[in-house]
């Protein structure tokens, strides 16, 4: 049986690939930033110390065994260009906490745990398109964090290929979460789906099925491939 611990698992995508890992027969130890049941692990990732108490909890509901961690813990809020310095700076690092240095920490227990157990481990970082292309003028953050945690990704894969620790990345782009929600309508709701040649957003179940994928099925030698899912809005 396959243990994956899963950030974010509370709502849309992270609920999403918990249902489909579980059908697989898969254990997830699920997190929030509050626990909302008896298999969710609740840690603010905007502490320091919050990554490495996951972590030990982690694997201690886990047995000591941990065969997958899913990045997929994520903050979307505005930051506007003309607000004061300190909200500014505030909410930047907020965001580059949860979104990019938490899933740094988290990783490196990763890493560690299966080379001193000498034993295979997958990651899967659920980064975005904005790591590729930017984001809006109020999401400078988001975009750093996102493109921060894609090179991270590759310089795992890069480094630990040979010890059988495999690293795949997602970039979605606008998911229909209560996260993008509110980006959608504040940038025009339906009018922006002119820019997606496919015509809607993805559904989280189809980012939870790439999910799935690459912890259970992706090949070895797909490790630092990024794999988008943006209905061709972006094309590399």
């Amino acid at each position: 049986m396959t243990t994956i611990v899963l950030t974010g698992s509370s709502r849309g995508i992270g609920a999403a690939a918990r249902t489909a890992l579980e059908a697989r027969g898969c254990t997830v130890i699920g997190h929030g930033s509050k626990a909302h049941d008896a298999h969710t692990i609740g840690a603010d990732l905007c502490d320091p110390q919050a990554p490495q108490t996951l972590w030990n909890e982690a694997l201690r509901r886990a047995g000591g065994t941990i065969d997958v961690l899913i990045n997929n813990a994520g903050l979307f809020d505005p930051n506007p260009l003309d607000g004061s310095d300190i909200e500014w700076l505030d909410s930047w690092e907020d965001t580059l906490r949860i979104n990019l240095t938490a899933a740094a920490q988290l990783s490196r227990y990763a890493v560690q745990h299966w080379q001193e157990r000498k034993a295979p481990g997958r990651l899967i970082h659920v980064a975005s398109r904005a790591g590729h292309r930017g984001d809006s003028p109020a999401h400078w953050h988001y975009a750093a964090a996102k493109g921060g945690m894609l090179a991270m990704h590759k310089t795992i894969a890069r480094a630990y290929a040979g010890e059988n620790i495999l690293s795949y990345a997602i970039t979605p782009g606008f998911t229909d979460t209560a996260m993008a929600g509110d980006y959608l309508e504040s940038r025009g709701g339906p009018g922006l789906l002119a820019d997606i040649p496919l015509g809607r957003v993805a559904e989280p179940e189809e980012i939870a099925a790439i999910i799935a994928f690459c912890a259970l099925d992706a090949p070895p030698s797909l490790t630092g491939a990024t794999l988008d899912a943006n209905g061709a809005s972006y094309v590399r």
